[in-house]
This record gives C-alpha cells, sequence and structure tokens, in this order.
C-alpha cells in the first residue's frame, strides 16, 4: 500500500498553518487507485474547536479512515459487480425518497397546526378511551422521608398522617427538616417509578402498596419513610385524562400530520390532472 506512506509523509508536514487551509486547495493528502483527497476535502471535517497537536491527531484518523473506506468500496465493487444494478437502483430508490420526505417536512412545518387545546384533548380522549387501557398500576400518593437523627419525628409523622391541606402546608414550612419528599397527591404515577424511586418499597408486597387508603410506614439505619396511597388505578382500566394528556396530543398531531399530506397530495394530484401533467395508460 504505497498509499500510507504518502499518508505519513503528509502527516509529518501538518501544522496549524497547514490546516488553515489558506494554501492551494487543489494540494492533494491521499489517493486510493483513482480517486484522491484535497486538503480543500478537510474543510467541511475538522471540528473548529481542535487545535494544535488534537487537529493533528485528527487528520491522521480521519486519513486512515478515508483510505480504509475507500479500499473496502473498491473491493466491494469488484467483488459484487454483479449486483451493480440492483445497487444503482436502491440508490436512485433511496435518493427519490430523500427528496419527497424532506418536502413533506417542509410542507408539515410550514402549515401543521401545531395547537392543541384541553377541548381537542377532551373529544379525543373519549372518542378513543378503549385504547388507553393501562397495562400497569397507577397510583396517587404521598412520601416523606426524613433521616433517623431528625429531633421532629414524632411532630413530622403527625402531620403527614393527618392529610388536612393546612398540616401538608405546615409541612412545607418545616422543608429545610424534610430530606426527600412528595406531597402532590393529584398526579398519576406508575407504580414501577414509585418502587424504583423509594427502593425500600421494593421488600412491599405489591397487593400491599396499590392499596387505596393504604398507609406505610417503614424504616432503615437511614432514616424514616411514610408513603401514603390516595388512589389506585389497576390494570386494562382506562387511564386517566390528566395522565394520558401528552400521549392524546401527540395521538392529535400525528392524525392532523397524515391528513395535512393526504389533502397535498390530493390537490397537487387534481392540479396536475388539469393541466395534463400526466397520462394514464
Amino acid at each position: 500500500m504505497k498509499n500510507l506512506s504518502l499518508v505519513i509523509c503528509v502527516l509529518m508536514l501538518v501544522s496549524c498553518d497547514y490546516l488553515s487551509l489558506k494554501q492551494d486547495t487543489k494540494t492533494p493528502i491521499a489517493s486510493v487507485m483513482d480517486v484522491t483527497l484535497y486538503k480543500e476535502d478537510l474543510k467541511s471535517v475538522i471540528p473548529s474547536e481542535i487545535k494544535g497537536k488534537d487537529s493533528i491527531l485528527f487528520v491522521k484518523s480521519y486519513i486512515n479512515s478515508w483510505i480504509k473506506q475507500r479500499l473496502l468500496l473498491n473491493k466491494a465493487a469488484l467483488n459484487l459487480a454483479d449486483d451493480s444494478e440492483k445497487f444503482e437502483y436502491l440508490v436512485k430508490k433511496y435518493r427519490e425518497e430523500l427528496f419527497i420526505n424532506s418536502y413533506k417536512e417542509a410542507v408539515v412545518k410550514q402549515y401543521l397546526d401545531t395547537e392543541v387545546n384541553e377541548n381537542d384533548i377532551h373529544d379525543y380522549y373519549l372518542k378513543n378511551s378503549e385504547n388507553f387501557k393501562l397495562n400497569e398500576e397507577l397510583i396517587q400518593f404521598k412520601f416523606l422521608f426524613i433521616r433517623a437523627d431528625n429531633v421532629n419525628k414524632t411532630a413530622l409523622i403527625k402531620l403527614f398522617k393527618s392529610g388536612k391541606k393546612e398540616d401538608t402546608e405546615k409541612l412545607l414550612e418545616k422543608e429545610f427538616q424534610l430530606d426527600s419528599y412528595h406531597f402532590n397527591d393529584s398526579i398519576w404515577v406508575k407504580y414501577s417509578d414509585v418502587v424504583r424511586g423509594i427502593p425500600i418499597l421494593k421488600n412491599v408486597p405489591k397487593k400491599e402498596l396499590v392499596k387505596k387508603s393504604k398507609f406505610i410506614q417503614k424504616e432503615d439505619s437511614l432514616g424514616l419513610y411514610l408513603i401514603s396511597v390516595k388512589k389506585v388505578l389497576v390494570r386494562n382500566e382506562i387511564a386517566p385524562k390528566s395522565y394520558i394528556t401528552p400521549t392524546v396530543k401527540n395521538m392529535i398531531l400525528h392524525q392532523r400530520k397524515l391528513l395535512l399530506l393526504r389533502n397535498i397530495e390530493e390537490t397537487l394530484l387534481e392540479d396536475a390532472s388539469k393541466k395534463e401533467q400526466f397520462e394514464i395508460y
């Protein structure tokens, strides 16, 4: 591989001035068979933040990769000559699809209505609620963790177990004493996420944790864990709208996108027909 010698020689001459690419842009860097890599070609591949020795290492790596790629391509062309027609077809097909998809993306970006209001979500949810059955339990819960050496442990437990809004507010006023907490029990959370976030619950049987109005108190060497389950939804129940809203929004936008593209295709076909731009034989 005589070209490797050329590469080594070139790399020994590389400098910051060289990499600035201010010299002759047709200076060859390396070649394989009848294909040459020029200094100009490096403009688009050398990151601007790379300087000095790092740039030399980058160029060396790039040239070696380029040589390997060209050698593999030549070997493939020789050994797969019989499949060249098929490959040409695939390349042509890919090019056509790339143009079409790029055009569709541009049209969607320009014309798609991306505003989804509450009425849109509500109507879609009602019409398609059977599609939103749960495959995992959801729970609404409160959680509090305090360290074992907390001197106000008894008072904090009492406030947590109360369930009254004003007592929750009192807890929040003592936030500096709370090591970890979650008091918003209007949010639905996956059972698996709850267990993952509170590892000590891995030792609590699932059937115990997913019980409505369940209070759980656990303690280990680190401290005290309090969990109060407000509501539970089990598998195959319909997911609540508040939980499924992000999914519903995506579904609505997807439907709008499909409708927009279908209308554009139909309009394009109708317009071309009027202008007699195609014929069917």
